[in-house]
This record gives structure tokens, C-alpha cells and sequence, in this order.
């Protein structure tokens, strides 16, 4: 019997095709919006900082209320639709501290919603975890219509459309969310540690390490690529297609993963995801005038994101289970996307200029580069 029989597949593909769109929106032209405003590199990095930090805290507090309380879809209704009212104020004033408000109170409530969907997506699926990225592929294909989209319509209206933009897709988002019910709950285990005792494992301690090294080498990327070549003069059509390129290989990632996992195993794509995402950063930092390799680079998307992201939502439902299980996909977020995403973010503002876009991508192949050596020396999928 196919997973999806019982599964409501096109209600939670739904979530994820407005959610990422969101990204889509965002992610490529948020730091272009904000030099259309005249902030500076540095400013643009703490910008982008806020947005990332409140992932530390966040997605732990609403995991929390998520495990003792139930109803994480209530969870997700109320943060979607506060998150997009507190970002419409972004439309009243463009100054720095303005901004800044602005998106650590958006942040706060948009960081509390994918972590509890993801829970609530695996929960649905019970067994057939490994046919997520079936579902989650519909989040990649919404980035893929955004980003080519808004890559052609900036060439000719003004940047300054990017808020209404994603103010439009996280109200679909929204109103997805309402459509898509609680999960069952025979498939949640009652078997689980204490999480204290969990966190000391270091087969924990070395996951969660690789992913904070393995989003902190994301950080120059999500942060400046738009503007790392514009700067080399590629057109923002162009750049919204090598966008969308990166995210078609992390489909195709996706439609292969659900054969991939059971079949090599956790492990075994972790590492291959990290040696080829060490590849990629050395190749934008070092060739970025050679568009082959550009093109090449934006395939390897599909190790550094897509395979690595499919592995690591597998490895923490394998091992957070139970009343552990909200609380494990919110960790996730909040070491990985959060604090790896922060100093990512920080790092690569401040050294954009000096030591300059070679060095600050090398550095986050270096990133990568030992986040690979720790998945070989530590990372156990048994204990």
C-alpha cells in the first residue's frame, strides 16, 4: 500500500510549496533589497543575522509547548499568521533599527512553524519516513517558481516589490496550514530517553556539530550570492536562474532519496553531502566568472542542501523519538539554521570586504571540510 493512501499528501505538499516560495523570495533578494537601501555589507549581514537568531531560541520554546501541550497545526496557524502581519510593517519604514525590529519579531513567530510541520509531517508518514522527500520536493519546486519569476520581474520593476512579494506567499502559507489536520496519534512512539541523557551522546553531540558547521558554510551564499554576481555582471534574470538550478538538482535529490537512505544509509550521504558541498564552496569562491563551473556549483545544491537536509531529518526522527521528536527537529533548526546560520551570516558580512568573496567562500569550505572529518570520526548511526 503506497504511504500516501492514509497520508493528506497534497495538503502537506501544499505547506511546503507556499513555505519555500517564501524562501524563494526571500533568500535570493533580501540582501539585494537591502542595498537597494544603501545598507553596507556589515549591515546587511547583522540584517540577515536577526533573522537567522531567533532560530536558536525559537524553534526550542514552540517544540517545548509543542510535546507537553499537543496541536502543533495550532501552533503553526497562529505563528504564520502573526509572522506575516508583524513583517507587513517593513512597508512603513526602511531605517536600520526599524528593519531590525521588524524582522526579530516576524522571526520569532515564522521560525516556530516548519520545525512542528516537519513533526507533524513525519508523524503522518509513521514507518515510510523515508518517503518524505516525496513531500518535501513540492517545497523545492514553490522556490523554483519564485525565485525564476521575481528574477525576470526585477529586471523590470523596482527591487523595492520584494516585501509584497513575500507577504503574498506566506498568506498562502497560512491559509494551507488550515486545510492540513493534526497528525495521528498511533504514530507517535511513547518509547524515548530523557533528552539530557540523549544530548550526551556523542554521536549526538557530533550531529549536531556537523550541522551547525555545515549551515555556518551556507552563510556567504544565502547571504551575498545575488550580489556576488551582480557584481560579476550576471543579469538578476540570469541569477534567478542559477537560483532555480540549484533547487531542480535538489528535486531530483528528493524524488531519489526515499531509495537512497534505506539502501547507503544516514551516514554514508552525510558524508558524500559534506565532501561535495566542500567542492562547491571552492568552486563559486575561486571561478566565479566561469559560468560552466557556476552551473556546476549550482548542481552540487543537491548535496549541500538537498541530500544533506533528507539525511539529517531522517537521523533526528531516528533518534528522537517520542516526546522528544518536536524538540529533535527544533534542535536541528535551532543549532544548524540557527546559530550556524547566524555566525554564517556575521562572518560573511564582515569579511566581504576584507579579506574579500574568494577568501570568506574558502572559509566555508573549510567549514564543511571539518564537519566531514567529524561525521568520519564520531557520527554513529548505532551506538
Amino acid at each position: 500500500m503506497s504511504p500516501f493512501t492514509t497520508t493528506p499528501y497534497w495538503r502537506l505538499s501544499g505547506f511546503y510549496f507556499f513555505y519555500f516560495a517564501s524562501l524563494g523570495v526571500f533568500v535570493p533578494y533580501w540582501g539585494l533589497y537591502l542595498q537597494w537601501h544603501g545598507f553596507l555589507a556589515q549591515e546587511i549581514g547583522e540584517l540577515t543575522a536577526i533573522f537567522l537568531g531567533t532560530r536558536i531560541i525559537a524553534p526550542n520554546i514552540w517544540g517545548w509547548i509543542a510535546d507537553h501541550h499537543g496541536q502543533r497545526m495550532k501552533i503553526v496557524r497562529s505563528a504564520s499568521i502573526i509572522g506575516t502581519v508583524f513583517f507587513s510593517a517593513i512597508l512603513l519604514n526602511n531605517s536600520y533599527l526599524w528593519i531590525a525590529v521588524v524582522m526579530l519579531l516576524f522571526s520569532i513567530f515564522w521560525n516556530a512553524t516548519l520545525p512542528q510541520f516537519e513533526a507533524n509531517t513525519l508523524q503522518h508518514l509513521g514507518e515510510q519516513t523515508h518517503h518524505y522527500s516525496k513531500i518535501r520536493l513540492w517545497g523545492s519546486i514553490g522556490f523554483i517558481i519564485a525565485v525564476s519569476i521575481l528574477g525576470v520581474l526585477f529586471e523590470t520593476i523596482s527591487i523595492e516589490a520584494m516585501p509584497i512579494a513575500l507577504i503574498i506567499t506566506m498568506t498562502g502559507i497560512f491559509l494551507v496550514s488550515i486545510t492540513v489536520p493534526e497528525s495521528a496519534a498511533r504514530h507517535l512512539s511513547l518509547d524515548h530517553q530523557p533528552l539530557k541523557k540523549l544530548l550526551k551522546q556523542p554521536r549526538v553531540l557530533a550531529f549536531f556539530a556537523i550541522c551547525f558547521l555545515t549551515l555556518l558554510s551556507h552563510g556567504p551564499y544565502y547571504t551575498f550570492y545575488t550580489i556576488y554576481l551582480e557584481q560579476h555582471g550576471y543579469s538578476k534574470t540570469l541569477i534567478g536562474q542559477l537560483w532555480a538550478l540549484g533547487v531542480i538538482a535538489e528535486i531530483v535529490i528528493f524524488l531519489l532519496m526515499h531509495r537512497w537512505l534505506p539502501k547507503y544509509g544516514i551516514r554514508f550521504v552525510l558524508i558524500i553531502s559534506l565532501i561535495l558541498s566542500t567542492c562547491r564552496w571552492l568552486l563559486i569562491g575561486f571561478f566565479p566568472q566561469n559560468l560552466s563551473l557556476l552551473l556546476f556549483a549550482q548542481l552540487l545544491h543537491a548535496a549541500s542542501f538537498g541530500s544533506f537536509h533528507a539525511a539529517a531529518i531522517a537521523w533526528v526522527h531516528q533518534h528522537f523519538t517520542g516526546r522528544n521528536q518536536a524538540r529533535g527537529q527544533a534542535l536541528y533548526s535551532s543549532i544548524g539554521f540557527g546559530a550556524g546560520g547566524v555566525l554564517g551570516s556575521l562572518l560573511s558580512g564582515y569579511f566581504w570586504l576584507s579579506p574579500g568573496p574568494t577568501m570568506t567562500f574558502f572559509f566555508a569550505a573549510m567549514a564543511t571540510l571539518l564537519a566531514t572529518l567529524i561525521a568520519l570520526r564520531w557520527l554513529k548511526i548505532t551506538p
